[in-house]
């Protein structure tokens, strides 16, 4: 592999990158990070001396979601994380290797580079009848993601599978699927949820990790703070319309076509944590508050189970302001929005209807103060 050795400049000097291009990955790195411009130094450092990490990418009761928005990344590239950032030993959506072969790394990595290797899991494990409803190259998923995490440096946990068990734990929950942190609980774990998350955000965390050599601020739930620090409506174009008591009564009414607010149609931005509102998809495009539908919040813990939809959330805790912080709103929170809330949308629907409402027509009527005789 000779991730003891080479790194990641060193790479792309072999490759043929120019100084130049080097310096501009650093600098659109930084950008992607939300670090100031000096940040980029920083990581050019980091790219000139640090090894590349070997880094274990297992797969448990998942759909491939992750991997298939992790691909997606612009920036930066998936194909600069994978081949130049990061050594990726095993993957078995992405690697050449098959069969008894790839099993095989599995072993001796861990062997290897003992403390020093990235474990990232997407989906998760099935406990319900030992084990046996997900089995990879004839064990059970369970025990191998046990071995494997054993001397690993941190674990990735990919998505709302392998963060909070997304479908599969749903109720009844028949094979008893679970989040990897209630598997893995002597290694610092990394909660990167979506379904699936942002691609940026994924390569995100993996150049933090990188250029600073230490996992990023996490919030009480385990979520990288400078991904999942707001909640999505705080900084949802929308949000002057919730403001202003403007809602989406109805699917493809005149405030739909006008970008009014969708709370009233279920939209679960108010209490769901994560970037969409600011780096959004597919290269900064749209996401899907943007595109008319509201947010099913699935960056959230049992995001399945909280529904229906498309229903209005009806209950919060304290603390709905902009500057609210996912451990002052806490977990109970998740999936429901508060009296709060509906407080603040009725209030402003009032002003809203008293801005438009005519006022009487009346010889009688007082003047205001302020009114010219």
């Amino acid at each position: 592999m000779g991730a003891e050795t080479q790194t990641f400049y060193q790479l792309m000097r072999a490759q043929g990158t120019s100084r130049r291009s080097f310096l501009k990955f650093c600098s659109l790195t930084a950008a992607a990070l939300g670090l100031e411009p000096v940040y980029a130094a920083q990581i050019a450092h980091a790219m000139e001396t640090k090894p590349r990490i070997p880094v274990l990418w297992m797969h448990g009761l998942e759909c491939t979601c992750c991997s298939e928005s992790f691909i997606r990344s612009g920036h930066p590239l998936a194909r600069d994380v994978i081949l130049k950032m990061i050594s990726l030993d095993y993957d078995d959506t992405l690697m050449a290797a098959a069969g008894y072969q790839a099993e095989a790394i599995l072993d001796e990595i861990p062997k290897k580079y003992p403390g020093e290797y990235i474990l990232a899991v997407e989906g998760n494990p099935p406990l319900n009848e030992d084990g046996m409803y997900c089995i990879v190259g004839g064990k059970p998923f369970v025990d191998k993601l046990k071995a494997v995490a054993a001397n690993a440096k941190a674990v990735i946990a990919w998505g709302a599978c392998a963060s909070w068990g997304c479908v599969q734990a749903a109720r009844p929950n028949p094979t008893q699927a679970t989040p990897i942190d209630k598997v893995i609980t002597d290694k610092p774990i990394i909660k990167v949820p979506g379904c699936p998350p942002i691609a940026e955000v994924m390569t995100g965390v993996i150049s933090y990790m990188i250029t600073f050599g230490r996992i990023p601020d996490l919030d009480s739930r385990g979520r990288p703070l400078m991904f999942y620090g707001q909640r999505i409506h705080d900084k949802c174009y929308r949000r002057p319309h919730f403001d202003a008591g403007e809602f989406v009564e109805t699917w493809d009414d005149q405030g739909a076509r006008e970008g009014y607010c969708l709370y009233k149609m279920g939209c679960r931005g108010p209490t769901t944590y994560n970037a969409c509102s600011t780096v959004r998809w597919n290269g900064g495009v749209s996401f899907p508050i943007q595109a008319g539908h509201g947010c099913i919040g699935c960056s959230e813990d049992n995001f399945w189970d909280n529904g229906p939809f498309y229903q209005p959330l009806s209950h919060v805790g304290a603390g709905f302001g902009v500057e609210a912080s996912a451990d002052e709103i806490g977990a109970a929170a998740a999936g429901v929005v508060g009296a709060g809330v509906l407080a603040h949308a009725g209030a402003s629907a009032i002003k809203h209807w008293q801005k438009i409402k005519p006022k009487p027509k009346s010889d009688d009527q007082p003047p205001h103060e302020g009114d010219r005789p």
